[in-house]
């Protein structure tokens, strides 16, 4: 019999009336049988036993056949013996001399397998339906079932579990198989939360509570869920005896989340923090444990009220920061693993619970290198230097480049001052360019020290990035990994050369370059320039020369500054010099002939008129 017909198995609430097994209309009762009638003896047989007469064999058979449909009436439940199995049918013994068949369908599993083999007892019940001529008609789902009745409203009654197993998932949850009897377990009962996958459950043997029975319609309602939340309540109870801040209880790992785990404690919940989990750095809680682990955990924290419980993991262990500074002492050399790299250097793990950070500047004497996952990768197993160590604030500083020798060290002996070096312009900014002489060695050309002539604004002017030069080395400094580079002093100093030549007082032919509001700048000699201020810019009478690039003049030297390389010219003073020297010039006639003065002013007059 099916408790729920196609309706039910789509819809559970909708379900049909079913009459139980128990309710099956029963057979008529035989009729009585006829008061027995006094026959005369029997005649004796030939080996010596009684033979019946005729009236007397009739209502022998009789009887025997009456006696043999009770045993087998439609409302009663016997036990047979299975004789053998054949393809379609089981042969039963069912007692009184009686065989009967059942179809073999009823007694296959849910694999499609026979239940039984010749010799098993298996319980029958007489059916309406045709079996072959000489055999009854018999049932073992109609047997199965009333058994099953009498068993469900038994754990029904007694409130006990009963095994039922998952046949098919339905609308709204799954068709469980109870002892040959189809039940409902709703999706909210078959577990403490809402599972999400039914469909797994197919073919599970599961422990149910009986929460609704109709045996008139047909209709049974199992939970699941009932039977574990009572199972968690005594768990709940056992654990609250033992639990208090400090206790160490043994759990099972229930969920993971992001920024933990829920760790059951037999009925009762508690949070394990990621940063509870471990001394050292946990990106994810999964790092450590999965879903089903067992583990030890100690409680943190409490609250009876809201039944929350805090749980810690690395609480177990003592603190390896207690005694880093005796175990990590500055300078000593470490070997870890490198788990974390990132802009700014690499985390180092030392031990469990331990890290370190190799910063970026530490990890090589060169300045070349632009990050740090160009010189470890994550996994790596790397040495270092002990930095520092501050335990208080649970960091400690490693070195890398420590371990190998510092070029710098040895520079002054390999590029002594004053040596010429070669090496390709690595990079410009606005105030130099640096020159590297050789791998991880940089020297600064400072955009003074370019040229001797030139006022070089940005080094772009004179170099271009990746261009080789030769330089002079000016300046080392180890301590500051500073080296200083000079171009212009390939080539002698101009001013040096022009200062020694040169004297003040001297004339010399030059020609305007630039003109400011002061005066104007002018070359005096190649790289060589002077400055002539508009005092100095003016004729013999006094009147101001108007001065243009390109406009050549002769100058006179008035002003040197060898320290700020400077040079003061002068028009003005050229031309009383020339004054001068016509007076000289003049004198010689003037004493042969005995000229006056006023002869003299008189000529100088004349010639200014003329010119």
């Amino acid at each position: 019999m099916t408790l729920f017909d196609d309706t039910t198995a789509t819809n559970p609430d909708s379900t049909t009336t079913a009459v139980a097994e128990a309710e099956t209309v029963k057979a008529e009762a035989p009729p009585e049988a006829p008061p027995p009638v006094e026959t005369p003896p029997a005649a004796p047989a030939a080996d010596g036993h009684s033979v019946p007469a005729g009236e007397d064999f009739a209502a022998a058979l009789e009887t025997f056949t009456t006696e043999t449909e009770e045993a087998v009436s439609e409302d009663r439940v016997i036990k047979g013996t299975v004789l053998k199995l054949t393809p379609t049918h089981v042969v039963v013994d069912i007692g009184a001399k009686s065989e009967g068949m059942l179809p073999l369908t009823e007694v296959l599993d849910h694999e499609g397998n026979p239940k039984f083999k010749p010799g098993d007892e298996i319980p029958v019940m007489r059916d309406k339906g045709e079996a072959e001529e000489g055999y009854i008609s018999l049932s073992h789902q109609k047997a199965q079932r009333i058994h099953a009745w009498e068993e469900i409203d038994k754990a029904h009654r007694e409130k006990r579990p009963i095994k039922a197993v998952v046949i098919d998932r339905i609308k709204g949850g799954l068709t469980v198989d109870i002892m040959g009897a189809h039940g409902f377990l709703p999706g909210s009962q078959v577990d403490l939360r809402p599972m999400r996958n039914l469909d797994g459950m197919k073919g599970q043997t599961l422990e149910v509570a009986v929460i609704k029975l109709n045996k008139k319609r047909g209709n049974i309602v199992v939970s699941r869920k009932e039977l574990l939340e009572g199972a968690q309540q005594e768990k709940r109870a056992k654990t609250l005896e033992h639990l208090e801040e400090g206790a160490t209880l043994t759990g099972v790992v229930k969920n993971l989340t992001e920024y933990g785990a829920f760790v059951d404690l037999g009925g009762l919940d508690g949070l394990l923090h990621i940063t509870d989990m471990s001394w050292g750095r946990l990106t994810h809680p999964k790092d450590l444990v999965n879903v089903g682990d067992q583990i030890q955990v100690k409680v943190l924290k409490y609250d009876k009220e809201k039944q929350r419980v805090s749980l810690g993991f690395k609480q177990l262990t003592p603190d390896p920061w207690l005694d880093a500074e005796h175990r990590y002492p500055v300078g000593a050399h470490v070997s870890g693993r490198v788990i974390s790299v990132t802009d700014y250097g690499a985390f180092i793990e030392l031990e469990q619970g331990i890290e370190g950070l190799v910063h970026v500047s530490e990890m090589t004497w060169s300045k070349r290198m632009k990050h740090p996952s160009k010189l470890v990768n994550v996994g790596d197993q790397v040495e270092c230097a002990v930095l520092n160590v501050n335990a208080t604030e649970r960091r400690i500083s490693l070195g890398m480049r420590q371990l190998a020798a510092n070029p710098w060290d040895s520079l002054h002996e390999k590029f002594p001052v004053g040596m010429t070096v070669e090496g390709r312009v690595r990079n410009l900014t606005d105030f130099g360019a640096f020159i590297e002489i050789e791998d991880g060695i940089d020297g600064l050309v400072h955009v003074s020290n370019l040229s001797w002539t030139k006022r070089v604004k940005h080094p772009s002017e004179v170099l271009k990035k990746g261009d080789r030069v030769k330089a002079i080395v000016l300046a080392i400094e180890p301590d500051k990994r500073r080296l200083s580079l000079g171009v212009k002093q390939l080539q002698p100093d101009v001013w040096e050369s022009f200062f020694a030549a040169h004297h003040i007082g001297d004339v010399l032919h030059g020609k305007v370059l630039r003109v400011a509001a002061f005066g104007a700048f002018v070359e005096i000699a190649e790289g060589v320039e002077g400055l002539c201020h508009k005092s100095e810019a003016t004729d013999e009478n006094g009147q101001p020369l108007h001065l243009e690039p390109g406009v050549e003049h002769d100058f006179k030297i008035i002003k040197m500054s060898p320290e700020e390389k400077k040079v003061g010219l002068s028009i003005r003073a050229v031309g009383e010099e020339a004054s001068r020297s016509e007076v000289e010039a003049y004198k010689q006639p003037v004493s042969s002939t005995s000229s006056t003065i006023g002869e003299l002013i008189s000529w100088k007059r004349a010639s200014n008129e003329n010119n």
